[in-house]
Parts: C-alpha cells; sequence; structure tokens
C-alpha cells in the first residue's frame, strides 16, 4: 500500500472532488466508510447529496471557523491522504477500509487513539482499490494537529497492515534517496524534450565532477567549466564558504538553483568536503622505476570490496560503496561512445545503492578514490582490455553489494544494485569480446597449450572440460603464456584464480579465469625463492581463499542475491 499525503485551504473543494462522478470517471460509487464519531452525513448514500455534501462540509470545518474567529486557524487546514493497494491485492471490503482509516489518523496524529478532541475526519471510498481521507487540522480544543512527519509514520502503519492483511509488502526506503521528482518537473522535461529532469541532469553532473576532482577547488573549477551549467558559491557573512548551488542555462523560464543536498543527501557541500578529504595522493614518479598503472591499482582496490563488505565493518563497508560508485560515475568518461549509454544507467541506478543510514567513515576507501582520479588523469587505454577488466571486478561488488544491503533490510538499495547488474553486464558482454579475441589470436604452440591444460587438472580438476570448451578458452592459454613470459608460475596463478572463489556456478570459467589471471600477472612476478616458499606454507591458500569474489558477470542463476558459497581449499 501506498500513501500519498497533501494540504490544501479549502474543504469544500476536496469534498466535491471526492464525491464527483462526472468529471472524475473512475469514481464509481463514492460514498463514507469511515469518520471521526461514525455519524458524518455521506453524501454518496443520500437522495440530495449536494445538500448533504454542504452539511459535511459545514461539519468538518467547525472547528476550524471557531479557531478561526480566535486567529488561530492554520492558513493550509485542510489534510488529504489517499492511500491505494497494488493491483495483485484482493480487493478489501469497506470494514477493512474503515479499520485501515483509523489506524492511519491516529498513526500520524489527526485523531489519536483514545483522544476526545482529535480532528474530524472522513473516508472515502469512491473505487475499488484506494480511499482518500479527508479531515480539518484543527482539534475540539481548537489547538492545531500535531502531525509532523506524517508520511513516514503513515507509511510505517501501512507496512504493518500489509503484513497483518496479507497484501503485498511494498518496498520502503530508508530516507536516504534522492528526492523524487514532482509531476510538474516531469511535465516541463518532456516539453523541452528531456528524458530526465532537471534535478536529475544536474545530480549526474555533479556526481561526475566529484568523481574527476582531488579537491573543493577542482570541484567547483570543473562544475564551472561544464556547458550549460551555472554554478554559485554561497559564503557566510564572514566571508567563508557555506556551500553551493548550481542550475541548468537553458531551464525554461529562467534557471531554477539547487543546492548540493536538494540533490542528493550526500552531495551537501559538507559531504563533498568530507569525501574530498580522503584521496590517497598517488605516488609522484620516479625516473628508473616502473609507472604504476592506475587501471590496475582500481581494478586491484575494487577487487577487495566484496572482502572488506563481509568484514563486519559497517562504517567502512559503507564507505567502500560510496567510492565503488564514484568509480562508475567516472567510467563514462572513459570508455568508448558505444558502451557510455549503459555505463551512465548503471551509474545512475547504483547511486541509490551508495547511501543508507549507515555513516560512511571515508578514510577507508582512500586508495580506490586515488586510483580513479589518477585514471581520469591518464589516456584510457586503447585495447579495451582494461575497461573490460575493471567491469569484470565491479560486477562482482554489485553483487556483493547487493547481499550486503539485503542483509541489513535495505530493500531499495537491493533493487538499485540488481538494476545495476543488468547495465554492467551488457557494458562487460561488449567491452571483453574485442580484448578476448584479441588475446585469443597469439595463443602459444599446442605442446605449451597442453602443458596448460595439465595445470588446470591441478588447479581447477572439476571444471576441465567445460574451461576447455568455452570459447574463450584459447584467450586463457593465451593470458597463461604472457604471464609465463613475465616470470609467473602458470599454475599457481591458476590456483590462485581458482581459490577466490569455486567456479561451480559460472556459465563461462574461461573467461573468469583469463579476467583472474590478467589482473593477478598484472603485478611483479615473485622471485624463485619466493614461489618455492608459497609452494610450501599452508597460509598461502588460505590468505588466497579468503578473498571472496563470485563470478556473478557469469551466473546462471537470475542477480538477486544469494548466500555465499563455501570457500575451496
Amino acid at each position: 500500500m501506498i500513501a500519498k499525503i497533501s494540504n490544501g485551504k479549502e474543504t469544500a473543494g476536496l469534498i466535491r472532488y471526492l464525491f464527483d462522478t462526472k468529471k472524475a470517471k473512475d469514481h464509481t460509487d463514492p460514498h463514507l466508510v469511515a469518520s471521526w464519531d461514525g455519524f458524518a452525513p455521506d453524501p454518496g448514500r443520500s437522495e440530495d447529496a449536494d445538500a448533504t455534501r454542504r452539511l459535511l462540509v459545514a461539519d468538518l470545518d467547525l472547528h476550524v471557523k471557531q479557531a478561526r474567529r480566535l486567529g488561530r486557524a492554520p492558513e493550509q487546514h485542510v489534510w488529504h491522504c489517499s492511500i491505494r493497494a497494488a493491483e495483485t491485492d484482493r480487493h478489501l471490503n469497506d470494514d477493512e477500509w474503515a479499520d485501515i482509516a483509523r489506524r492511519i489518523v491516529a498513526a500520524t496524529g489527526i485523531a489519536p487513539d483514545g483522544d476526545p478532541d482529535g480532528c474530524r475526519w472522513v473516508a472515502v471510498r469512491h473505487a475499488p482499490d484506494h480511499i482518500h481521507i479527508a479531515a480539518t487540522k484543527v482539534r475540539a480544543d481548537l489547538r492545531t494537529a500535531r502531525h509532523w512527519n506524517d508520511y513516514h509514520t503513515a507509511d510505517r502503519e501501512l507496512a504493518a497492515i500489509e503484513k497483518e492483511y496479507g497484501l503485498l509488502q511494498v518496498v520502503r526506503g530508508d530516507r536516504t534517496a534522492a528526492k523524487r521528482p514532482t509531476r510538474a518537473e516531469q511535465e516541463k522535461a518532456r516539453r523541452a524534450g528531456h528524458d530526465k529532469t532537471a534535478p536529475e541532469r544536474l545530480r549526474a553532473t555533479v556526481r561526475t565532477a566529484l568523481a574527476a576532482a582531488s579537491s573543493m577547488e577542482e570541484f567547483v573549477h570543473l562544475l564551472r567549466h561544464i556547458d550549460g551549467i551555472l554554478v554559485e558559491i554561497v559564503h557566510f557573512p564572514s566571508g567563508d564558504v557555506r556551500g553551493y548551488k548550481v542550475a541548468l542555462a537553458d531551464d525554461a523560464g529562467g534557471p531554477i538553483w539547487y543546492s548540493g543536498s536538494k540533490l542528493a543527501p550526500d552531495l551537501s557541500f559538507p559531504k563533498i568536503q568530507e569525501r574530498l578529504a580522503n584521496i590517497e595522493p598517488q605516488r609522484a614518479y620516479q625516473p628508473g622505476r616502473r609507472r604504476p598503472n592506475p587501471w590496475h591499482q582500481a581494478s586491484a582496490a575494487t577487487e577487495r570490496i566484496p572482502h572488506h563488505l563481509a568484514q563486519g565493518d559497517d562504517e567502512a563497508a559503507q564507505a567502500h560503496l560510496a567510492v565503488f560508485g564514484e568509480a562508475l560515475d567516472a567510467l563514462p568518461l572513459l570508455a568508448p561512445q558505444h558502451l557510455r549509454p549503459q555505463l551512465r544507467e548503471a551509474a545512475s541506478a547504483f547511486e541509490r545503492a551508495t547511501r543508507s543510514r549507515i555513516r560512511a567513515e571515508h578514510h577507508h576507501a582512500r586508495a580506490l578514490r586515488g586510483a580513479v582520479r589518477a585514471m581520469l588523469r591518464e589516456p584510457a587505454p586503447k585495447d579495451g582490455a582494461a575497461l573490460a577488466m575493471f567491469l569484470d571486478v565491479a560486477i562482482l561488488v554489485v553483487i556483493a553489494a547487493a547481499r550486503w544491503h539485503q542483509l541489513r533490510h535495505h530493500d531499495q538499495q537491493v533493487g538499485a544494485a540488481q538494476q545495476t547488474l543488468l547495465h554492467l553486464q551488457a557494458a562487460y558482454e561488449q567491452a571483453a569480446a574485442a580484448p578476448l579475441a584479441v588475446l585469443a589470436q597469439h595463443r602459444p604452440p599446442q605442446q605449451a597449450v597442453d602443458r596448460h591444460i595439465r595445470h588446470l587438472h591441478h588447479a581447477v580438476p572439476d571444471h576441465v572440460e567445460q574451461v576447455i570448451e568455452d570459447p574463450a578458452f584459447d584467450a586463457l592459454t593465451a593470458a597463461l603464456a604472457e604471464a609465463e613470459a613475465a616470470g609467473h608460475d602458470p599454475e599457481q596463478l591458476l590456483q590462485q584464480a581458482a581459490d577466490q572463489r569455486a567456479l561451480d556456478d559460472a556459465r563461462r570459467p574461461a573467461r573468469v579465469l583469463t579476467w583472474r589471471v590478467e589482473r593477478l600477472s598484472a603485478r611483479p612476478a615473485p622471485s624463485a625463492q619466493a614461489r618455492a616458499a608459497q609452494a610450501h606454507s599452508p597460509a598461502w591458500a588460505d590468505s588466497a581463499a579468503q578473498r571472496p569474489i563470485p563470478p556473478a558477470h557469469e551466473a546462471a542463476a537470475a542477480p538477486a542475491p544469494q548466500p555465499p558459497r563455501a570457500r575451496r581449499r
């Protein structure tokens, strides 16, 4: 069930609408199902509907008129709440709707249980699936009703009603979502030919600028250099910065300004300051040393996020989800043109999954935030392998994020993560095809392939046939050959890749192993002595197995999060 609450100035206009059957075609049988005392006149069951309607309005307005004479009546004295059942719910009878109405007016403070001075109200049913509650907000003691936070108290009561009545349990938020666009904003966007409203467009732009900025000054600078965006910095009387406002330059009728907190709770000036203060600076390049690859650094930091989410430190986990959202915001700036629509949709969907009532401790996610900024300061790799590798890891993070939110009953965030997964999977399929094909062209001679097959028998004995039959098998052998040439032990790489997560639910295990081998072989190869020590150390296998990275993008099951599988030893 969903409640919609509004306030107004005219009781007569609302009652006229609720009992109208001419202009409103869905008003099939308007009638009262409940009222403040059970004896209110019912225009829907009267031979003289107009006279009865006027009588009902007078009764509802009685205390308002009394308070007005004393100068104590609120200007907007009408309280209107509509409650609609889901399409799949059974049709409730009048008695059930009456019970629901009484519970809502009691929960919201309009007419508390046992209070003889509660406000006057009526519940009107004019269609099978919903009712309207009309009330005047002046109590019998001529005080104004205390109905603060009424939407959330009504929503909480409706959640209990859904369980008791066996109705569809609506997914509810935790008050951390961005404000929904109003109908006026949606109509304005439609007339201007835009898919999204002005606040939605501004929110995406601000998030992208934040993902690229390393300081507050750079954040403002980037916003000011984006075409079509107006920026204004707000100062305290002392001259210190108080906040910022943004608007669209091409907004019809003149620019409408939005503060960061109006766009989203985590885009307020203080929240942005806190995030930008926690960026790990990239080490300066030293001649003679190998220049670090920011894509590999970002992939390495991202693939550790599922492990962080499993540690039980919710504040740290929330920080990692927030910075991962920044990474998704940055990807459209780095990806080829044909991948950008899916990546933008993924970033937009995951934005909801980056926020919860848990406060993020952003210093935990400094490494990835710094790597993302470094990625944006270097040309994107032309072969697409780095992007495909990052998307491979990103999909794993989204599945882990959905599971993390699900365990904490963050229903809206779970839905957002699942929606993100669909877009990332589509982007990954497009991004991975070309680099895998290029890699497959470097398939080693058959003698080397046979040797790698023997390595597979040792590392993943239960999946050898499936790996060999996978179209990506040639790419896997090429990746193993390149890693071997760089000084890595192919069998140890395969063992590490397999120990990260079992391949039981993988549709394309060779592709899973290829990207894992690529990520692992990007690190400096261990010396011969180190490899020998690893091979004889039981702690090596345990430490590798403690990094849970599910092959989510290859899962044959639906995207709904599932309990983690037992790690292989």
